[in-house]
């Protein structure tokens, strides 16, 4: 049984029984039982003498919580009984039917059902788990659907997680372009930060625009301004199901680039793909390096090629902007940059 009051070993409500001297009007202390006469209110207070109820005010009077005065002297023997019921408030609580919010720790052992939207100021301790209703949403004040979880479970998040260093994800993606056609894809400063120490960009159904062109990766120290890193690389390239293998060696000095592949096709119906890293990209006590495979056509041949590229970049400054874009004319296709913790 549960109790509510002071202590769930005396329950709600307490008995004090003492046997009278002749004449005697006070009762306080211990009774014959050894428990200290206390009420909080005289209101919830019944006194009995010899089993008949007295009256307050007009048979005894109750005022200080721990005695109770007779207005007529009892007899030898009599027995005098005090019933004190304790009083007891509930506050501090939140409403079944209103709701409300809690402001400190919630612990928990079993399984929380949400089907409403629960604000908590504090964190939530349980062990049985957080059932969230189908379609619901869990969120802040300014942001309230930041993850929805479906029916099937699924879970979608309306903003990039961001997790601590060191943390979960070491991979993470941070954007994606899709383009018709442009001078250029940049990835600038807002991207390329020092959260992640490596990036990686992944273009597909990629094309030059302009057939016969060189598509190419750029690096730059001043957020685009200037494009003029000291660049060696070289690049291997195969002819698919032929043995044929070609390798050629590029150095460049103001404007030099990473060259992804070379002499490429730039039809709609001939796209490519490739995967480019850069290494140590926020580093600032060591050069760079570049790493990169590209799949795609040359011009005017209807064999696949595979590309396989390498560069030094000499500098040890960080790089805050990767750029995709072509020796001549447009890039197309699309562009999703992910960055690599550490």
């Amino acid at each position: 049984m549960a109790y509510i009051g002071t202590s769930p070993s005396n329950g709600v409500r307490r008995r004090f029984t003492y046997e009278a001297t002749a004449s005697q009007t006070s009762f306080s202390g211990n009774d014959e039982n050894g428990i200290t006469l206390t009420y909080v209110d005289s209101l919830y207070l019944d006194v009995y003498q010899n089993g008949v109820k007295l009256k307050a005010g007009d048979d005894y009077t109750a005022t200080t919580g721990t005695s109770v005065v007779l207005a007529v002297g009892a007899s030898a023997n009599d027995v005098v009984e005090m019933v004190a019921f304790d009083v007891f408030s509930v506050n501090d609580s939140v409403s079944a039917s209103a709701g409300g919010s809690f402001a400190g720790n919630i612990g928990m052992g079993g399984t929380l059902a949400v089907t409403g939207v629960p604000t908590f100021t504090g964190r939530s301790v349980h062990s049985g788990g957080i059932t969230v209703a189908n379609a619901g949403q869990i969120g802040s004040v300014g942001d309230a659907d930041a993850m929805a979880i479906s029916s099937s479970g699924v879970v979608t998040f309306s903003q990039t997680p961001v997790f601590s260093s060191g943390g979960g994800g070491s991979v993470e993606k941070l954007s994606t372009v899709t383009t018709t056609g442009v001078s250029a894809v940049d990835f600038d400063s807002s991207l390329i930060t020092d959260t992640f120490m490596t990036y990686r960009i992944i273009g597909s159904n990629f094309r030059v625009v302009t057939s016969n062109a060189t598509p190419q990766l750029q690096l730059s120290i001043d957020n685009g301004s200037n494009f003029n890193l000291n660049v060696r690389g070289a690049k291997l390239h195969q002819r698919l199901y032929q043995q044929q293998v070609y390798n050629s060696i590029y150095y460049g000095g103001d404007g030099s680039v990473h060259q992804l592949a070379n002499n490429t096709s730039g039809t709609t119906t001939e796209l490519a793909a490739f995967d480019a890293t850069i290494f140590n990209t926020r580093g600032t006590t060591g050069i760079k390096y570049v790493t990169s495979d590209y799949i795609g056509e040359l011009h005017g041949d209807a064999d696949a090629y595979l590309w396989m590229g390498a560069s030094r970049v000499n500098v040890v400054s960080a790089i805050n902007l990767l750029r995709v874009s072509s020796s001549s004319g447009n890039v197309a296709g699309t562009f999703t940059l992910y960055g690599i913790r550490a």
